[in-house]
């Protein structure tokens, strides 16, 4: 059968013909999602998903083009799926959530390593643009709360998380590690 006629058919809630779109462009939503994730698991989820929002949207499609319609819906979900799991990594602790530490030596050469770092910090800050460098001060050099800054500069908690965030990426940019 034609894709057209399957795709109206499926439109009008023939779940065999949603099928046979299935069977024949499974292998090419696999090889649109596979290279963005890189991950075979991951991929298979990805493109039962993908499947889901085809059928879904399957409505709104208007005879444009139907393998580069899915292939897109396909790509657009993979780049979804990889950000948030690159966020999920992005775990950020705050030092009073740190778990006690039980030998008295690291009691002892934790803080003066986090002393060391903030003195590192505190002679490079005056290269860093002046958006970064209130967040950075407060939270690292004054040791602040991301609720605390918030309040003080009269931003939400989340703007705090997001200027913390863009300010740790411009110093992985443009200090070196040697630096530190």
């Amino acid at each position: 059968m034609q894709d057209e006629v399957l795709i109206e058919k499926a439109k009008a809630g023939d779940e065999h013909a949603f099928r046979l779109l299935i069977e024949k462009y499974k292998n090419l939503v696999f090889k649109a999602i596979y290279p963005v994730l890189r991950h075979e698991k991951d991929a298979e989820d990805a493109e039962q998903e993908v499947f889901l929002k085809i059928y879904y949207a399957l409505p709104q499609y208007s005879a444009q083009g139907f393998k580069a319609w899915i292939t897109r819906i396909a790509i657009n979900h993979a780049i979804d799926v990889k950000r948030k799991k690159q966020r999920q990594h992005e775990l950020i602790i705050e030092p009073d959530e740190l778990p006690a530490l039980s030998s008295s030596e690291e009691n002892v050469v934790i803080p003066l390593l986090r002393k060391e770092q903030r003195e590192l910090v505190k002679n490079r800050l005056h290269d860093m643009p002046a958006n970064y460098r209130e967040v950075i001060e407060a939270y690292y050099i004054a040791e602040k709360s991301y609720k605390q800054i918030a309040t003080e500069q009269q931003i939400e908690v989340k703007t705090v998380e997001i200027k913390l965030y863009r300010a740790r990426n411009w110093m992985k940019k443009h200090w070196k590690e040697d630096d530190f």
